[in-house]
């Protein structure tokens, strides 16, 4: 597994948590937005910061898109 993959990864795990979503749903939620791709684009600067910070992150990036969060 490439380390851009184990960060989208760690990345999903901690948005579902967060967001409080099955794993499922986020996976979902990133393939129809995008957010893979990002993560993957944006590696370099985001593997280097923390956890709360991506998860903002995303919500950002999402919202940008206006992307239907599951409730």
């Amino acid at each position: 597994m490439s380390k851009e993959t184990a960060f989208a990864v760690f990345c999903l795990e901690s948005y579902k948590v967060y967001k409080s979503l099955t794993g499922k749903q986020t996976a979902e939620l990133f393939r129809r937005y995008g957010v893979f791709d990002y993560l993957n684009e944006f590696y370099d600067v985001l593997h280097t910061t923390g956890y709360q910070y991506i998860n903002h992150d995303i919500d950002i990036y999402l919202k940008s898109r206006n992307a239907v969060i599951p409730a």
